[in-house]
C-alpha cells in the first residue's frame, strides 16, 4: 500500500514543499514556489536520512536543503527539515491531502 507524506514551510520570500510517495517505488520531490527542484527515485521504502538541494532563482538566490528522517513513530513515520543560511528549521507535516 502506498503512502504519502508531505510537508510544507514559508520560510523568508519561498515557499518549501516536500512530498513522499512511498511503496514499491518510494519518490521524493522538492518544490520552492510551486516548481520542482529536486528529484529522488528508488525502488523499495527509501533510504534515509535523505538530503535534497536545491538553488532557487530570482532576485538574491538562496541554496537551500530538506533532509528526511525515519522518526521511530508509527503516527508520523517521517519528519522532514529546511536548512536554510545554516539554520534549521523544522517543516510541519501537512494532514487532509
Amino acid at each position: 500500500m502506498r503512502q504519502r507524506h508531505s510537508f510544507h514551510l514559508d520560510r523568508g520570500t519561498h515557499s518549501v514543499t516536500v512530498n513522499v510517495r512511498s511503496g514499491w517505488i518510494t519518490e521524493t520531490e522538492l518544490l520552492v514556489d510551486g516548481k520542482e527542484l529536486a528529484f529522488h527515485r528508488v525502488h523499495g521504502r527509501g533510504v534515509y536520512p535523505l538530503p535534497l538541494s536545491a538553488q532557487p532563482t530570482g532576485e538574491s538566490p538562496v541554496p537551500l536543503s530538506v533532509r528526511l528522517e525515519r522518526t521511530g513513530v508509527p503516527e508520523h513515520p517521517l519528519a522532514c527539515v529546511l536548512v536554510l543560511d545554516d539554520t534549521t528549521h523544522p517543516m510541519p507535516e501537512r494532514t487532509g491531502h
